[in-house]
């Protein structure tokens, strides 16, 4: 695994790295898959459907393959496993995405969240967690759950 992480940082960051951004382009990449692993932990069984959502956002959002998206997954799951709060992993969020895409990384929560078919109370209470610390509206909140169920 650690010989992944360090391919991943020599082919995404290492080829740009005269370029400004690239390093925090990467740590916003990281909070992302670290958020949606974490709603995939949430209600305590991990799915193979909840895997293959948290794979189709991290290629939708970022435009990565799978196995880029695979390495992410392992990274952002060690930082996720390291972290103390997820602050951290908000406030890249904040500072780096628009409101738009703020709402679209609740969406993609939740379309995790509706995966493997149930709604979990915890995995609903890390979601109002989430969206109160990216500044997500609460009009937003339930339109983009609306969205998620849908597509469910």
């Amino acid at each position: 695994m650690i010989a992944g992480i360090k391919d991943f940082f020599n082919q995404t960051i290492a080829p740009g790295a005269a370029a400004p951004g690239v390093a925090s382009q990467h740590a916003l990449h990281v909070a992302t898959a670290a958020l949606l692993l974490e709603m995939m932990r949430m209600d305590s069984t991990v799915t193979a459907a909840e895997t293959a959502s948290v794979a189709r956002a991290l290629q939708s959002r970022f435009g990565l393959d799978a196995v880029q998206v695979g390495t992410l997954m392992a990274l952002a799951a060690e930082e996720a496993r390291l972290a103390t709060d997820y602050f951290q992993f908000t406030s890249l969020i904040n500072k780096n995405f628009s409101a738009g895409q703020k709402v679209q990384v609740v969406e993609y929560l939740w379309q995790v969240a509706y995966a493997d078919g149930q709604l979990d109370a915890h995995e609903q209470h890390f979601m109002r967690k989430i969206a109160d610390l990216l500044y997500v509206s609460h009009a937003d909140y339930v339109a983009a759950k609306q969205r998620a169920r849908d597509q469910a």
